[in-house]
């Protein structure tokens, strides 16, 4: 019941709180889901590029060594306040030897714990670090709600400029506060080269547009499913030949039975007409946990090679 709570808020708020922070009409619960339901239509290339992995590849596996999660906190200058993070600490992790990290940023519904809890993230990655298919690195799950209450809204304050201001915020938030603190405390290779950042649905919109936008600290960027914070993709690109040359890796993804599927694929047209290299993943779900776990799947085994 829980994870059918939190899908349904990411599922059905995502728009409002997006469209809120861009500035857009004053957007109704009506609204939203008239629009989370618009028809889909589906282009030539708009498949899977990738096999669904494994079964049970997102769940604990006998033998493999789970990795430590801890809470981390941390001082923000943008909220006043100490914020919390999920830190993944791959199994052996050891302050004698550096790791590369990625961030991961969760939906409009959720927090920290969202991407270990719901998605289980801390399963799909043990299982591919056990089988030498992704490497041992650290993984920060932030509160990407930027305010001095970060705490997830009732419903009756989901559709306030304030909450979609949260996530906006995070920009500053994550750049000049978090990344600094995540550097001082564990053992990281902190540069542009072994840095990653992808999220999830309002995370995955984040990922897009300050990834794209501070290419000097990350070259992987992972957007799934993401919502219509996503800024449209001539301020996401404005300088094509610089993405083509510090990109590592643009990883794109949503399910074909996903209503906010029409954002990334005008993404995924743009980087073809500017000939910027990306993987684009079109899965068989809709906007829930399973596309969330698989993308991270593939993601995951491609980053930092």
């Amino acid at each position: 019941m829980q994870h059918t709570r939190t899908l349904a808020a990411i599922a059905l708020l995502a728009l409002a709180t997006a469209s809120l922070a861009q500035g857009v009409e004053t957007v109704t619960p009506d609204r939203v889901r008239a629009n989370f339901g618009r028809p889909i239509t589906l282009a030539a290339d708009d498949i899977r590029a990738f096999p669904a992995p494994p079964a049970g590849f997102a769940d604990a596996r006998p033998g493999v060594t789970a990795a430590r999660v801890e809470e981390f906190s941390y001082a923000s200058g943008v909220t006043g306040t100490r914020r919390l993070a999920s830190v993944y600490l791959p199994a052996g992790y050891s302050a004698e030897r550096h790791y590369p990290v990625l961030y991961l940023l969760h939906g409009i519904g959720g927090n920290q714990d969202e991407w270990r809890g719901y998605v289980r993230a801390p399963q799909v990655l043990d299982n591919l670090i056990a089988d030498g298919k992704a490497l041992p690195m650290i993984v920060v799950m932030p509160n990407g709600r930027a305010l001095p209450d970060d705490r997830s809204p009732p419903a009756d304050r989901v559709f306030t400029p304030e909450n979609a201001a949260g996530f906006a915020k995070f920009e500053r938030d994550l750049l000049e506060f978090l990344i600094p603190a995540v550097d001082a405390r564990y053992s990281t290779l902190a540069d542009r080269q072994r840095r990653a950042l992808a999220g999830l649905s309002m995370g995955g919109g984040q990922a897009l547009n300050f990834g794209l936008a501070h290419l000097d600290t990350f070259a992987w960027v992972g957007g799934f499913s993401s919502a219509p914070n996503t800024l449209p993709a001539a301020e996401l690109l404005p300088d094509p030949a610089a993405a083509r040359r510090q990109l590592a890796l643009l990883y794109l993804s949503c399910g074909n039975k996903d209503g906010l599927i029409n954002i990334s694929q005008a993404v995924h047209r743009a980087l073809k007409d500017h000939e910027i290299p990306h993987v684009w993943n079109v899965d068989d779900y809709g906007h829930d946990r399973d596309s969330w776990a698989e993308n991270l799947f593939h993601f995951a085994q491609r980053l930092f090679r």
